[in-house]
């Protein structure tokens, strides 16, 4: 056997259907599409999946709800990431504490703004974070810390 003898199964290469070329061909004229209708038109139904016989389609009928921001898509929110006083406490005995140090202790993800929450005993610490929560405020000047408000970028 050799490169040159090798040929597909029978039946593996069919020929497509050439249609619209005269009645001699069997699929002349209606071109094997029927008669009228909007499957015999060229274009035809853009997406049968969502298509329902030409009546509006769920999509359409269903009620828009909820805010639609200035540009298009959804309005933008800060996502914020949150850590509590007590996590914070535990990984932090003094000093100054930031967003940066809080992230390299693995208590938030890098490069997202930072709210401090009041959920733990508080250590007398001074946290720059760029939110607290009013009682985290309460709780860190009781023990004798400060909360330090950052600038969002």
């Amino acid at each position: 056997m050799k490169l040159s003898d090798i040929r597909p199964n029978l039946g593996a290469n069919k020929r497509h259907k050439r249609v619209g070329r005269g009645p001699g061909s069997g699929h002349g004229k209606t071109a094997g599409r029927g008669h009228k209708g909007q499957k015999s038109r060229s274009g035809g139904v853009k997406n049968p999946a969502r298509f329902e016989g030409g009546r509006s389609t769920l999509l359409m009928r269903l009620p828009k709800r909820g805010m639609k921001g200035q540009s298009h898509g959804e309005l933008k929110r800060v996502e914020y990431q949150v850590v509590n006083l007590g996590a914070i406490a535990k990984h932090f005995t003094s000093g100054e504490v930031g967003p940066e140090a809080l992230a390299q202790a693995g208590l938030v993800r890098p490069g997202y703004p930072v709210k401090v929450l009041a959920m733990g005993q508080a250590a007398g610490l001074k946290i720059h974070a760029h939110k607290f929560s009013q009682a985290a405020i309460e709780k860190l000047k009781a023990a004798g810390g400060e909360a330090v408000v950052l600038e969002e970028a």
